[in-house]
């Protein structure tokens, strides 16, 4: 059945006022700029803030007027926390004792998972023995130890190194992928909530601003986070025909369209130039660079003027061009790269 929640949280002038469904079985993430509300929603639905309206409802049970030990939840925290004085199986072994189960059968099932996650030669370790890797596997083998009817994680991956992150991923997406309740994950990162999730929830100033499967939400991003986290430029324009008017340009696109949509294209389709190009590419503006900045074998280049945009370039082009803040440029996508979508 899953999870169907309705939460509204006021806190200090910010208001959260989320409504989303999450199958038995469904990964499903929330993502947003910082303050947006993602961590709050999660502690909302694990009884950790309490809701002012709203409701929680978990395969068919009312849990909104729960304490958290009494709500069938799984968490993971961000920086885990796992308890220093307590040996790895204890650690884990900690909550089917606090919900009464004996000693004996809370450490057989903590040695279980324990295995299952790939760290039974740690059990008398303390947490400080360990990398943040294993720690991270300790505390989802903590939250899945009491067979939660939901996972609830906070970043999971965020305190990890690039090379252990890539590693740990791939471990969390077996287990996630076992779990046969319904999971929500709140991160930053848009490869984390690509490679895990079924489904992704964006929030801004705490609304849904945008919903949909990975690739959907890649492909026709809504607002301006939501571009920058996919890596697109994304505008916003009246269309009539093949044009598209933007706030200070007029963008030729493939397509024939007519009202209000939203136009994008990737960074690497952008083209610069230190003089005008021959031939008068439709699409043709002048920009001034803001920053230019290495990312793996690619330059991103900043770009100001009509329209704000971002450009790929290879490294050698930047030498070519002599680009660097402050240097004019003229800048230039074909219509054949665009994406048009009705806003």
């Amino acid at each position: 059945m899953g999870l169907s929640a309705r939460l509204g949280v006021r806190r200090d002038g910010f208001r959260l006022d989320v409504e989303f469904d999450v199958a038995a079985g469904e990964v499903v993430a929330l993502l947003g700029p910082n303050g947006a509300g993602k961590t709050t929603a999660l502690r909302a639905l694990a009884g950790l803030v309490r809701l002012d309206e709203g409701r929680i409802e978990l395969d068919g049970r009312r849990l909104e007027g729960l304490p958290p030990e009494d709500r069938p939840v799984g968490m993971v925290f961000q920086d885990y926390l796992l308890f220093p004085h307590l040996s790895v199986l204890e650690n884990v072994a900690f909550g089917p004792r606090s919900r009464g189960r004996s000693a004996k059968e809370a450490r057989k099932a903590a040695a279980e998972w324990l295995e299952r996650v790939g760290l039974s030669g740690f059990a008398q370790a303390r947490p400080r023995e360990l990398s943040g890797g294993q720690a991270q596997r300790v505390a989802l083998a903590r939250a899945l130890v009491g067979e939660p009817e939901m996972l609830l994680l906070d970043e999971p991956l965020a305190a990890l190194d690039a090379r252990t992150r890539l590693e740990v991923r791939s471990g969390l997406r077996r287990h996630l992928a076992d779990f046969p309740g319904a999971t929500v994950l709140v991160t930053h990162d848009p490869l984390d909530a690509m490679v895990l999730c079924d489904r992704l929830i964006v929030i801004e100033d705490g609304r849904i601003v945008q919903e949909g499967a990975p690739a959907e939400v890649a492909r026709r991003p809504r607002t301006d986070y939501v571009a920058r986290l996919v890596g697109l430029n994304l505008y916003r324009g009246d269309g009539h025909g093949n044009q598209v008017v933007l706030d200070g340009l007029e963008l030729s696109v493939a397509e024939d369209v007519e009202g209000p949509v939203f136009v994008s294209f990737s960074p690497a389709a952008v083209a610069l130039y230190r003089t005008r190009p021959d031939g008068g590419p439709r699409n043709l503006w002048r920009s001034v660079v803001e920053g230019v900045e290495q990312q793996g074998d690619r330059v991103r280049v900043q770009l100001d003027g009509p329209v704000q945009a971002m450009a790929d370039i290879a490294p050698a082009a930047v030498a070519e061009l002599d680009l660097g803040p402050g240097t004019e440029v003229w800048t230039s996508v074909k219509a054949t790269e665009t994406h048009v979508y009705p806003a």
